[in-house]
């Protein structure tokens, strides 16, 4: 009995409150390594709105797992600016990367960091981009309402919403807080 409740308390507690996964690409690096492990936390954006520079696991639209499909063809890939619209179907698949605009937000991208509102972000902790494709949309997007824009740290090696857009908060799963494997990266993220 003491172990069926045990068991059901762990199973209620990955459902609903924190949830393990595991990096699944270079997308991250150097903050995250591929086969890195990390705890998100399934219940945070229900006590309050996602913030510029949250590293969140959440679903990308669909198209995004199997290549770079804006919902607006007069934006992303070759015209100059970031997608600015999703398609309308949710993926399930779980990407993570880091959040650099929200809702109402005006961005452009500028060697491969974000400008949001003018104002370009004083990245340190990310992998550069090398001249690559979406390194520079000088063309800026406004960021809809009810939407965050992601991008990974590993600017030039990261399929992200420059190519595919930004993401409805309901497709958000979570903010990743802590980083349990392996044992030499424990710790805070």
């Amino acid at each position: 009995m003491i172990v069926a409740l045990a068991i059901g308390l762990a199973l209620l507690i990955q459902a609903f409150v924190v949830k393990p996964y595991q990096i699944p690409s270079e997308s991250m690096e150097p903050t995250l390594d591929v086969g890195q492990r990390v705890l998100v936390n399934r219940v945070i954006y229900h006590l309050r709105d996602p913030h510029i520079g949250d590293v969140v696991v959440f679903h990308p639209p669909q198209g995004a797992e199997s290549g770079t499909e804006c919902g607006d063809k007069n934006t992303g890939e070759g015209t100059g600016a970031a997608c600015d619209l999703p398609t309308s179907q949710e993926s399930g698949t779980n990407f993570i990367k880091r959040i650099v605009a929200g809702p109402g937000d005006r961005l452009s991208i500028k060697h491969g960091h974000p400008v949001v509102n003018g104002v370009e972000a004083n990245e340190d902790f990310i992998k550069p981009c090398q001249g690559g494709n979406g390194c520079n949309l000088p063309h800026a997007i406004t960021i809809p309402q009810d939407h965050y824009f992601m991008m990974g740290d590993n600017r030039g090696a990261s399929d992200d919403s420059r190519f595919w857009g930004p993401v409805p908060r309901n497709w958000i799963i979570g903010e990743a807080f802590f980083t349990y494997w392996p044992p030499d990266r424990i710790g805070l993220l």
